[in-house]
Parts: C-alpha cells; structure tokens; sequence
C-alpha cells in the first residue's frame, strides 16, 4: 500500500483494518504480567558489572537534603540546590558511579536518541560542547560524572547503596533515611530523584531459569563474556550462536554491532518498530553556535518550543523528532492543542498515515529479501510505540549471519530449553542469550513501594495514593509528607528531551528550599492548593483513550491494555508548564510553606540568588 499523495478515505479505512489485524496477532491474556523483575532467582541480571562495592562503615549523621537517585535528576538537583548555596547535600545511588541509566546502559552501539547538543544539561555551566550530534553512551556518562564534580557532589555520596525506607520524624521535622548497608541518615529535606529507567525488565518465558548457555541482560552488559567495548570489536562471539530478545530503542541500537561480530545472530522479534533516519556526525563547536553565552539553552529552548506544538520559526536541532513533531501529540500528555477535535483528529489520521508509509517504503529499500522486508514494517500508528533512528539496523538483516525469527503469531518466545529457544515448531540452539527488553517504565522506587515512605503520623504515601490517587502540588509536593520533593512525570509537563524536563524541576525544587529556609518554615502544601492543582489537571486532560486502546500492545498501552485518562500531567504544553513555574515562584511560592512547629533560629544553608557553586 502506498500512497505519495494523502491517503484517500478508502485507503485510510483499509489502514485501520490491517493495524486492527496486526495488534490482535500480538495481544496476549497475560498483560503486562508476561513480563518479570529481576529479582530472587533472576537477581543476577540486575547485578552490578561495572563496579565491585567496597566494605564501609555504616553512616550515621545528618545532612541539610538527601538526594535518593544519581543519574541527571538527582545531579542536576544537587547541582541547583548548591546554587542556592546549600552545603551538605547527599546523594544516594544503587550504582557505582554517577550517571544513572548512562551508568547501567554501556552495551555496544548504545547513543542518545536526542540530540546531544539540548540532551546534555548544563552545557553553558560546564563550558562542554559534545563531538557528537547524537552522542555516545560514555560521552553522556562521563558528562554526568562532569557536572557533578564541577558541583562538589561527590564527596558527600554513597554509591553502590540503596534506600530501603524515608520515614518522617515529627519531634525534629527531618527525615530519617535508611538504606541497604546499614545507614542512618536525618536530612531536613528529601530529593527523590529515582527515575523511570532504572529496573531491568525480564520476559516471563517459562523455562528461562533452566538455560545453561550464557544470559544477560543488555543493562549489565557482559564485556568479561563477549569482548569489546561499546564499540563493538566482541571477539567473544566470533564462534558463538546469539540470541537477542527485544527490538525497540535498545535492540535497534545492539543488534547491528552484534551481526558484526556474532558467529550467528537470531533476532526475536514480536513487534518492528519504527526505525527512523538518524544521521549521526560529528560536529563543531561553530555548526551548533556555541559562540555566544548561553547558546546551549538557546537551542534547548527551540527544541522544546517545537517538540511540544508550539509556534517557532526557526529548527535549530532539525532531525526526525522536529520534523514528525506533529505527531507527539498521542505521545505527550503535555502538548499544546489547537482547533476543534474532529478537525484536528482528521488531520492528524492522514499525516500519521504519510509518515508510517514512508518509514514502511524505508524498510523496503533497505532490506533485500521482500518477505524478511515485510516482516520488519511497522503496521500501527506512530505514537503507539516508542519511535527509534538508526542508518545501520535494516541493513544488518541483509547479512548471512543474522536470522529474524518472528514471533507475533506465538506471542513470543514459547519456551526456553537447557540449550536454545522454541519459537512454534522450530527449536533453535542458542550458546548466549541477551534480553533486550528495557526497564519497568515509570516504575521508580517511591512510586513503586520498593522505597516505603512513611509521613505525618506513620501515614504511608503508597497505601494513601492507592486509596485516593496521587495528590501533589505541581507534581513536587504532597500534603502530609513536608519537606519531600518528588522529581518526575507525575502532574507536571512531559517531553521526549527529558533531562531539559528535570532541569527545570531541579530549579523548582532549589527555590522551595530557598524559600522554606528563609523563612524557616516546611515546604507541605495545604490541601486547597493540591484541590486546585487537580482540579486544573483534570479539566484539561486530553482524551487519549481511545487511541491507546486501538494500539498494538506494548508498554505505551500496558501491554494492549490501554491507557486510561486522567489528571496525569499539565495538559498545556511543558513551555507553558516551566512559565506557569516560574510566575508561582516569584508571586506565589508560600502557598507550598507550612510554619515549622520546630524552631530553627539558625538556617543550615544560605539562600538568596543562584549563584555558580
């Protein structure tokens, strides 16, 4: 099916009934529950193979804020917070650096889907500019460790710990932080900064745990196994039969680097996703304009503006994401909307309609074979999964030594053996086995309950939410558990640049302080400000349901099982959100304070403008 004009009204009703087909070849009874953490007897897939912890005492002091999280949240709300001039500030990390999804995910091809230029924060604080458009997992990493030495974060963190628990003490107004290697921390503030990608996540395939080849996952990427580096050069594997299971973001990016080096490559693929051109190259310092002050945000702000439906004459980023940035609109909660819903809905059905014929005609000009070509086409709408770039993915099926084995009409893998992989009739024998398969999204430690917290009167934030939903104030903030601030995408803006996102919660949260400190009071918001905060959530929600529902499975849709409205985000565009922001903190920033029934006549930090640490 082709069409280089609009699709005519016959042609977009023939594209609904062959996506309608397709999600149905791939839906399964179990859910998101096909899938499982790694944990227990799976425990070995989550363990650390960078860094060998080191024996310590078990810490007991006080600090001003513990900072849970050290990937760019939790650094960049170090980094604001010593802005502000806050000196004791935590930060507690399970892995064994700075950097956190950068930290875990060092597997071989592995780049920044954003370009590095607006990914990077802090590029105009640090004086970097990245050598590359799209920039490399390490160049990330070693940014991430950049910013927080530039901050003197390092000094005051725990690596290799985790939190187990943050209860609230009500005699001292601090809070008690516990973690997993004996520690007692009382800080005056809680940071949670935990992320959304930081859990490996597991197919449920029975028979997994009998497999006596070689398994990991590609979140602790096994070098000691393959050889290499994430360059590739995986010596290891030149007499090797490999298994990967999974073909989104990671597995567009792995699977290339492993068809050069593998014996033999079988790909398990259950739905393709949409595979974009990236054009990585490098670059100067001139071809971004880093020749004035404060160029970096400059060019993040333009990305945003664009990215998030709003009006902007100039594309200083144009890639994929700008140009298809119509099309985020299914995708972002926060975006901004125009026009009356029919008129916008038809008009977004026939452009999403060019833009998936067009990655399906890419397909076909990159992969030889015309059945292992229509095996690897998208066939849904484009914001039903996660969108991915690659210039090498589809010509790594045109090689001898790379089978795709699809597995939609046996809803994946069916079972695993001592000695390979049984996908319908067919039993392949595997020597290594790699899951490709991400992370639990949005499952972050508090949200989760893998880090209980426990406020004003022993009251457990995740048995309150489960009862009532969550309730915040901007997102930030909860009555009833004073002075913890949340970062993330619960009831704030969204956006596929997601560090860009947490800068301007980590200024937010810098700011709170600064103003509970000056005026020694607890940041906890009164119930009439939460009311008014979810009542605006829920009168603009978007209505994204329906969408959703019609999508082939993944984790967009928990797995085929939709994606209910409700007040989960501002619904206004996240440009409108940071000015909504940035007009609260300098009018109306006490309506987050409470008076401490504590004294504290001696502020344990100064405040006033940000100033560089």
């Amino acid at each position: 099916m082709t069409f280089p004009q609009p699709p005519t009204p016959e042609e977009l009703a023939e594209l609904r009934r062959r996506y309608r087909a397709e999600r149905e070849r791939r839906m399964r009874p179990d859910g998101a529950s096909q899938y499982q953490g790694a944990e227990a007897e799976f425990g070995y897939y989550a363990a650390d193979p960078y860094t060998e912890p080191t024996e310590r005492p078990a810490v007991r002091d006080t600090v001003d804020v513990v900072v849970v999280g050290g990937g760019f949240g939790g650094i960049l709300a170090g980094a604001r917070l010593r802005q502000r001039g806050v000196e004791r500030v935590r930060i507690i990390e399970t892995g064994g650096d700075f950097g956190g999804t950068w930290y875990w995910n060092r597997y071989p091809g592995v780049h920044c889907d954003i370009e590095s230029h607006v990914y990077l924060p802090l590029l105009d604080e640090t004086g970097y500019v990245p050598e590359w458009k799209y920039a490399p997992g390490e160049e990330i990493r070693r940014h991430a460790v950049r910013i927080a030495e530039r901050f003197r974060l390092s000094s005051d963190a725990l690596f290799s710990t985790e939190v187990t628990s943050l209860d609230w003490d009500e005699e001292s107004e601090t809070w008690t932080v516990s973690t997993d290697r004996g520690d007692t921390v009382r800080a005056t503030y809680v940071v949670t900064a935990t992320g959304t990608l930081t859990h490996p996540k597991l197919p449920g395939i029975p028979g997994i745990e009998t497999f006596r080849g070689h398994t990991f996952h590609t979140s602790r990427w096994d070098y000691a196994y393959t050889g290499g580096t994430p360059q590739g050069g995986m010596t290891g594997l030149a007499d090797k039969r490999v298994g990967v299971v999974g073909t989104g973001a990671t597995g567009v990016q792995v699977i290339p680097k492993l068809a050069e080096d593998a014996g033999h490559l079988y790909v398990f693929q259950r739905t393709p996703s949409t595979v974009d051109e990236r054009g990585n190259r490098r670059t100067s310092p001139c071809d971004v304009g880093a020749d004035h002050e404060g160029w970096a945000r400059e060019r993040r702000e333009n990305y945003l503006r664009i990215v998030s439906g709003e009006p902007e004459p100039r594309d200083l980023v144009a890639d994929q994401w700008t140009a298809s940035a119509g099309l985020l609109e299914k995708l972002l909660p926060s975006f901004r909307r125009r026009g009356d819903r029919d008129t916008f809905e038809a008009a977004y059905e026939v452009a999403d309609a060019v833009k998936m014929n067009e990655l399906r005609a890419r397909v076909e000009r990159s992969v030889h074979d015309p059945g292992l070509a229509e095996k690897l086409k998208p066939w849904y709408r484009y914001a039903c999964k996660r969108p991915t770039f690659s210039d090498t993915y589809y010509a790594a099926f045109n090689r001898a030594n790379v089978t795709l084995v699809d597995t939609a009409d046996t809803h994946g893998i069916e079972r695993v053996t001592r000695n390979g992989v049984v996908v319908g009739d067919r039993v392949l024998e595997i020597d290594c086995l790699i899951f490709a398969t991400g992370f639990f999204v949005g499952a972050s430690g508090v949200h989760s309950g893998r880090i209980p917290v426990h406020g004003r009167g022993g009251v457990a934030l995740q048995r309150l939410w489960a009862d009532q939903g969550p309730r915040t104030l901007h997102g930030f903030t909860s009555r009833g558990f004073p002075n913890l601030l949340q970062m993330g995408s619960l009831q704030n803006a969204s956006s596929v640049n997601f560090t860009h996102v947490l800068d301007e919660q980590a200024v937010h949260i810098a700011a709170l302080v600064a103003a509970a400190e000056a005026t020694n009071a607890l940041v906890e918001p009164s119930s009439e400000a939460e009311d008014a905060w979810m009542a605006l959530l829920a009168e603009g929600a978007p209505d994204h349901e329906w969408f959703h529902a019609e999508c082939t499975p993944g984790y967009y849709n928990r797995e085929g099982r939709g994606r209910p409205n409700g007040p989960t985000a501002y619904p206004h565009g996240a440009v409108a959100f940071h000015q909504l922001l940035a007009d609260w903190r300098e009018h109306s920033p006490y309506e987050a304070l409470r008076a401490r029934t504590v004294l504290r006549p001696d502020p344990a930090t100064p405040v006033g403008d940000p100033s560089p640490a």
